[in-house]
């Protein structure tokens, strides 16, 4: 609980970088504003009164675009903010949104800062989060719904009844392509351990694995956003993303000509639409098509044993494929991990063998 105010207390405060908000970033100002905590109270409560607002989280640059206002710093409360939002001025919350600083204040962002907005108040708002680098929150009393703005990030908050749906609906889309990740795994794995390696297969695979990933990364941020109403999805969410991350990067490591981290950069961009074109996958890994001529590494299933990385290393580089590392003879494992440790090894690879009647 600490390290998560701290880190909230961070991401309010840093105001001289121009690096990319990160995803725990953002994730952090989802969970200062989710359901259950006062602020969220109050904007719910300034949204039932058919009131508009615009509310700024304070940090030193934000001083640099203030004008006017009066000087409370009070306490934060609900109904404090929910009655100082009868007025048209914007109020200016502390770094960590616990009190009041200002309200009635005027904004003055430069206009050069670019917006997408259309109203006075969206606008503002925006300009001064990407201007000031912090968060800024806009209530339309005519459009019934909330806004947050953070840095460079524009996103719309959701009731609870039509998260909870979209929720459940994110999770029926993991459930079938967990399902078709968990089959094509079992597919490879019988293609590999037969010593016929499939770059087809394993393109599939890859594929099923980052959709799941992009799927739950969006329902991550409604659970998040849900606070405790979401925490039984939580708990769901882990079941169905269990090991797909790592059993995705390890087949990546295995069959990209590149190397894993450039692969995994080129995925991350891709779309659902593109993800679903498997020429896509290949040009990834540095395919011109699906033809694979380089031997597989065997990261995937040699991470199944007992061996630790710097031992999967050794006996991939020593063998230079996954069929010598586990077709050779006990003498070779003998001479890579020692006696004891060559003989652990080979009872791992015939219970792996086994699991798939091989």
């Amino acid at each position: 609980m600490e390290k998560e105010r701290d880190v909230q207390k961070r991401i309010f405060e840093e105001t001289s970088t121009d690096k990319k908000v990160t995803e725990e970033d953002f994730f952090s100002v989802l969970r200062s504003i989710a359901p259950g905590t006062n602020i969220r109270t109050a904007l719910e409560g300034v949204l039932k009164a058919h009131k508009g607002a615009i509310i700024a989280v304070e940090n030193d640059s934000i001083n640099e675009i203030l004008d006017g206002g009066f000087r409370l710093n009070t306490k934060f409360t609900p109904q404090k903010l929910i009655e100082l939002c009868k007025m048209d001025g914007a109020i200016i919350l502390s770094s960590d949104m616990k009190r009041i600083i200002l309200a009635n204040a005027l904004l003055t962002p430069s206009n050069k800062t670019s917006t997408h907005e259309t109203g006075t108040r969206h606008k503002a708002a925006e300009r001064v989060a990407k201007q000031a680098r912090t968060l800024v929150i806009a209530i339309s009393e005519r459009r019934n719904e909330i806004t947050i703005y953070y840095r460079n990030i524009r996103y719309p908050l959701i009731n609870s009844g039509d998260l909870l749906r979209k929720a459940n609906e994110h999770i029926q889309m993991i459930e079938k392509q967990r399902d078709l990740f968990d089959k094509a795994i079992i597919k490879l794995d019988s293609l590999e351990l037969r010593n016929h390696p499939s770059l087809k297969s394993a393109v599939q695979v890859i594929q099923k694995g980052k959709m799941v990933q992009k799927i739950a990364l969006e329902l991550k941020k409604y659970v998040i956003e849900l606070g405790k109403e979401g925490s039984i999805l939580k708990t769901r969410l882990k079941e169905l993303t269990l090991d797909v991350e790592r059993e995705t990067d390890l087949l990546i490591k295995d069959y990209t000509k590149l190397d894993l981290k450039k692969s995994k950069a080129f995925l991350e961009e891709l779309s659902y639409d593109e993800l679903l074109d498997t020429d896509n996958i290949l040009r990834a890994m540095d395919y011109e098509g699906p033809v694979q001529k380089e031997a597989v590494k065997g990261w995937r299933i040699l991470s199944r044993t007992s061996l630790e990385d710097n031992e999967i290393a050794e006996i991939i580089k020593r063998s230079g494929s996954l069929g010598k590392a586990v077709y050779s003879n006990s003498e070779f494992h003998k001479s890579v991990l020692g006696e004891e440790k060559s003989k652990t090894f080979k009872e791992d690879l015939e219970n792996i063998k086994l699991n798939h009647s091989i």
